[in-house]
């Protein structure tokens, strides 16, 4: 058994450093999308070091690695409010304490009791990928609470900018200030895009309903389409409010059909009590049946 256990840990040690290499040893091609990114002034993934302190560790790692990140995981940390640098920081770290554990725990029983390194190696090697790729897994799975967090700040930013218009702010000023209230994930992206149109010498509006489409917060396009009316000439305030009424009914909806089918998971775990205590009437009848 052990025998069998050192040859697998074996070829899963060699298989990791074949992959290593060929990472390391062939060229990565960009991809198209990142490239055209880099031209527009919009390089989402720079490899240069984004924070201090142990984020340096994350862009380390990025750019051992060289592997492009997907549109879809960009989408998830900006809604996350998170650097990429912090998130391979985390991989990093998980892979690390993945390996590390079980490896010191079986080297303290070789040394105490003498018990064989192989079991410990080869789970370390397991959990140091699971650690390695948890990180992901937690991003994916808190997207839809972290969908309705930035829905509901996006609502209160709504509310901003209709007051900053009620105090006869122009459209682009309404905006501008109301992103600069706090610092969450959805108004810094907001800020970060009305500060780049006003830099660039243009309207924010399209700019806005380009971050509404790449966070994918419909909301966020139809209030660019309606402060665009503000060139216009057009009375804001009361179709601003309108339109939030209607967003907040839309959230308030799907909240409650989330919750009803919360509700409707939770009835399976009501009943179960119900059957147990029926069956306690039940089964010694049919056993005396049974016997008879």
């Amino acid at each position: 058994m052990n025998g069998l256990v050192i040859a697998i840990g074996s070829g899963v040690f060699l298989a990791f450093g074949i992959w290593a290499l060929t990472g390391l040893l062939l060229p990565v091609r960009p991809r198209l999308a990142d490239a055209l990114d880099l031209l527009d002034g919009r390089p989402e993934a720079s490899l240069e070091p984004s924070g201090t302190g142990v984020d340096r560790l994350g862009c380390w790692l990025r750019a051992q690695l060289r592997r492009p990140v997907s549109a879809g995981t960009l989408r998830l940390l900006r809604i996350a409010g998170r650097s990429l640098d912090r998130h391979y920081t985390a991989k990093a770290l998980g892979a690390l304490a993945g390996f590390v554990l079980p490896t010191l725990i079986g080297t303290v029983l070789t040394a105490t009791l003498g018990v064989g390194l192989a079991v410990p190696a080869a789970t370390g090697v397991l959990l140091g990928l699971v650690g390695f790729f948890a990180p992901d897994l937690h991003l994916r799975r808190a997207h839809a609470e972290r969908s309705a967090d930035a829905t509901e700040a996006l609502l209160t930013y709504i509310d901003l900018v209709t007051l900053e218009r009620l105090a006869n702010s122009s459209g682009s000023q309404a905006l501008r200030a109301a992103a600069a209230v706090s610092d969450v994930a959805v108004f810094a992206a907001i800020g970060e895009a009305v500060e780049r149109a006003r830099l660039e010498q243009r309207a924010p509006y399209p700019e806005l309903r380009r971050l509404g489409g790449e966070l994918e917060l419909p909301a966020l396009v139809d209030i660019a389409d309606v402060m665009a009316l503000d060139e216009a000439g057009a009375v804001l305030s009361d179709a601003l409010r309108g339109r939030v009424r209607e967003l907040r009914d839309a959230h308030l909806t799907a909240a409650k059909i989330a919750a009803a089918a919360v509700s409707e998971r939770m009835a399976l775990f009501m009943v179960i009590p119900s059957i147990v205590f029926g069956l306690f009437f039940l089964v010694p009848p049919i056993l005396r049946l049974l016997n008879a």
